[in-house]
């Protein structure tokens, strides 16, 4: 796989970055459930209406999530299935036994002498 261009990679990391916060996590991830009101979220998650409305202006911003108007509430969900497959995909991996191989914790070889610090 090619390397996409620099704006890209800084869009993907601002993106990572920006589901670093664990709150805001599960706040997307119970977008995924499909459309859900500000007050279902902050009762999912355990944060308040606030918070989760801070949180999903920044993840719209993102074109993480999208709203749709119903009368006066919003409703949010997933922007697209790419989302919902990119955190299916982090979950499984998050989940996955990992077996350490010797090859994981042999010290690298070299031919240089240790440094003395």
């Amino acid at each position: 796989m090619a390397l996409p261009e620099e704006h890209t990679i800084q869009l993907i990391a601002e993106t990572y970055k920006l589901l670093g916060d664990p709150t805001r996590l599960r706040v997307l991830l119970t977008c995924l459930e499909g459309p859900i009101a500000v007050g279902d979220i902050a009762k999912s998650t355990g944060a308040s209406q606030s918070l989760v409305s801070h949180h999903l202006r920044l993840l719209r911003a993102a074109r993480l999530v999208r709203g749709t108007r119903r009368n006066k509430q919003v409703f949010y969900q997933a922007a697209d299935d790419h989302i919902a497959r990119i955190l299916a995909d982090m979950i499984a991996h998050a989940m996955e036994e990992h077996d350490l191989h010797d090859d994981d914790l042999a010290e690298p070889k070299t031919d240089e002498a240790p440094s003395q610090v």
